[in-house]
């Protein structure tokens, strides 16, 4: 059994159980999440050992066995899909997208992105720099000339905002959780949550993950095109990709069949869920928050590596890390693990975990999304695992 995995999963419980009253729950929902890694472990190496290439079927049923443990114990609520050149092998849905009025999730539900929708900012901007627009070396200055203020604006260059390097920190602070959600619906409202942003480095100099950068981007991605930030996404990206069920929602409208985020805590009096409605965004942006499918993110995937979006040097450009920027695990926009030649994004909150692993050398595939907070990672890490193993 694979240690790493079962501490995974653990850190997806809000907390350990101290209570007597309620250790037993919690251990019974430990032990079948264990045997359900346990089976896992075992089925995946039958036969003539580790080494030996999984196929299909058997990966597919493998992870099926694993996935229906798992929303059995009530660990995993959403929707998985594995495909192979683009096709699927796998695509499920488990749990419920609304507890209070217990419907069920579907394969077409729409799951929140969190910080997945870097991956269609970093896309757009190269779609800019394909278009003449701009490019990676443009200081920040061109765009937003007083941002932080002059001297910081002409430090900053694009590159350093697509790759984490900028030196900027994240929005998501006490001005954030203090003010009413439904003050920020466009990139201009979001930008006023930057106004005390100071430079924390040298661009350039180091790493340190920025939500504000992001957002930067999004307001660069509007000067440049002269189109909002949403309809360039919807019309460079979700349009060419055959995306129909994503976008930036705005969650007091009325918008069918989106899962419900939920936390589980372990409390004096039980297990209790508490839902996100009043403590995510109201509308996602270039950062993070808006919604997708299984589905749409294949699509996405498929549309990327086929050089529909932007040109085969361009994928190149945004999938590969960027060590003289002090960038060796992130691209431009994209996570990057180059020992195991995967790409893509994961994201997370109260009631959001979602993950797009692209294998890069045998065209596979792996989208998790899921309405409970911190499950999808370790799901798909799981789900890695295995199809590492079967190269």
């Amino acid at each position: 059994m694979n240690d790493l995995s079962v501490r995974t999963i653990m850190a997806g419980f809000s907390h350990p159980l101290n209570s007597p009253k309620y250790g037993k729950v919690f251990f019974q929902l430990f032990l079948g999440c264990v045997f359900s890694l346990f089976q896992l472990s075992a089925s995946a190496t039958e036969g003539n050992g580790a080494t030996q290439k999984l196929a299909d079927k058997k990966l597919v049923s493998t992870v099926k066995n694993y996935l229906e443990k798992m929303a059995v114990a009530d660990i995993f609520s959403g929707t998985v899909l594995i495909a192979k050149n683009g096709k699927p092998i796998l695509r499920q849905a488990f749990g419920l997208a609304s507890k209070e009025f217990g419907v069920v999730n579907k394969i077409d539900t729409k799951f929140n992105l969190g910080s997945m929708n870097k991956m269609f900012t970093g896309v757009a901007i190269a779609k800019l720099v394909e278009q003449g627009k701009l490019s990676f070396d443009d200081p920040l200055s061109k765009f937003l000339p007083e941002f932080i203020d002059a001297q910081s604006a002409k430090k900053i260059k694009i590159k350093h905002l697509l790759s984490h390097t900028a030196g900027l920190g994240s929005y998501f602070g006490k001005a954030f959780f203090d003010a009413a959600r439904a003050r920020f619906r466009t990139v201009d409202d979001m930008m006023t949550l930057l106004k005390d942003e100071k430079l924390l480095f040298e661009p350039g100099s180091h790493w340190q993950y920025s939500n504000s950068g992001m957002l930067v981007l999004g307001k660069v991605i509007e000067v440049a095109s002269g189109q909002s930030y949403f309809d360039y996404i919807i019309k460079h990206i979700y349009q060419p990709a055959g995306m129909i069920n994503s976008g930036s929602y705005q969650l007091d409208h009325v918008i069918p069949n989106l899962a419900l985020g939920y936390d589980k805590k372990f409390t004096d009096d039980g297990i209790v869920y508490t839902n996100n409605l009043f403590r995510h965004v109201i509308r996602g942006g270039p950062a993070g928050g808006g919604y997708s499918t299984v589905d749409d993110l294949l699509n996405f995937a498929v549309a990327l590596r086929g050089n529909k979006l932007v040109s085969a040097k361009l994928v190149t450009q945004l999938l590969s890390v960027k060590p003289a920027l002090n960038s060796t695990r992130y691209g431009f926009g994209f996570g990057v693990d180059t020992k195991n030649q995967i790409v893509g994004h994961s994201g997370g909150f109260d009631g959001i975990s979602a993950n797009l692993d692209m294998f890069l050398d045998n065209e596979f595939t792996v989208i998790v999304m899921s309405n409970y907070s911190r499950i999808a990672q370790p799901v798909a890490d799981k789900i890695r695992e295995l199809v590492l193993r079967g190269r």
